[in-house]
């Protein structure tokens, strides 16, 4: 009956408008006996949780940059939407920070030189590194910090001006 239903959603709805109204509850089944380890205590650990990045709050940071994140137990995950003409101005924290060009084209400044950053590259900046990013196009940018950003929690990250 659940097929039907969806079937009959989809082709009343169009299948993008019948996604946009299902939840992410809906994309978690029951699995008895999977993704389970014998004589593994589970009382011990965290579950996981789905969420869908999209479906988090736009902050923006500014007339050229907005940002969706969420954060982990011990990692921050954030998707940057930055203008052609946005910067993160220079800056350092305590998290190893991976970042993810997916589109556009981005300036990397550190240490004295310059990084040419192009969809589909990626680069690590180690911990208490200072950098700076200066977007040259419209550019979606993929970042992963550990440990969780804690400034980003407690709202004491300040380098990004709002103007």
């Amino acid at each position: 009956m659940k097929i039907n239903t969806l079937l009959l959603a989809t082709s009343l709805l169009g299948a993008s408008s019948f996604a946009a109204k299902a939840t992410i509850e809906d994309q978690i089944t029951s699995a008895p006996g999977m993704g389970i380890f014998a004589n593994y205590n589970e009382h011990i650990t965290n579950t996981p949780f789905l969420l869908n990045l999209d479906s988090q709050p736009k902050e923006q940071m500014g007339p050229y940059l907005t940002r969706q994140y969420f954060h982990g137990t011990q990692s921050t995950f954030v998707k940057w939407v930055a203008k052609k003409g946005g910067k993160v101005p220079l800056h350092k924290h305590p998290n190893e920070q991976v970042t993810w060009i997916i589109s556009g084209e981005a300036k990397v400044f550190s240490g004295g030189k310059q990084y040419l950053m192009k969809a589909g590259d990626m680069m690590v900046i180690p911990a208490n590194v200072p950098h700076e990013f200066h977007f040259n196009e419209d550019t979606v940018d993929i970042d992963f910090f550990a440990p969780a950003r804690q400034d980003w929690i407690d709202g004491t990250a300040n380098y990004i001006q709002q103007k």
